[in-house]
């Protein structure tokens, strides 16, 4: 009986080597066709998004406040909203404030202010103020 055993595993065995060897792993090419533009495109976005902190952009404050507030807002948005991003800003004498997104029209910034306020009710659109040099 032992042998017959010993018979059947050394069978399995082989059949195991056998099927293994035959197997390969599929090897493929991929070939991407795009347009000819999208390069051009691409570079257009990336002009045109370069300066999201310009000043003819909306922005959403969630937060007014001090510093551990801040933080924390900041954090319970991030867990909340990931589509829009945020920014710590600082005002003297001790005034921390949470701004999210740099929307182009007030359409998209209404929207986006529809959503934030069921999070944070005490939410508004604004337009930043020119930064003297």
């Amino acid at each position: 009986m032992s042998t017959l055993k010993f018979k059947a595993i050394l069978f399995s065995v082989a059949c195991l080597v056998i099927i293994s060897s035959n197997c390969f792993a599929q090897q493929g090419h991929v070939t991407i066709n795009q347009d000819k533009n999208i390069p051009n495109l691409l570079a257009l976005k990336k002009e045109l998004n370069k300066d999201e902190n310009a000043s003819d952009r909306y922005k959403i404050q969630i937060y007014n406040g001090n510093r551990t507030g801040a933080e924390s807002a900041q954090k319970e948005y991030y867990t909340l909203y990931n589509q829009w991003r945020s920014s710590l800003e600082f005002e003297l004498p001790r005034n921390y404030k949470i701004w999210v997104g740099s929307f182009r029209t007030r359409l998209e910034a209404d929207r986006a202010l529809k959503r934030i306020k069921r999070n944070f009710p005490n939410a508004f659109v604004f337009k930043p103020k020119k930064k003297k040099s």
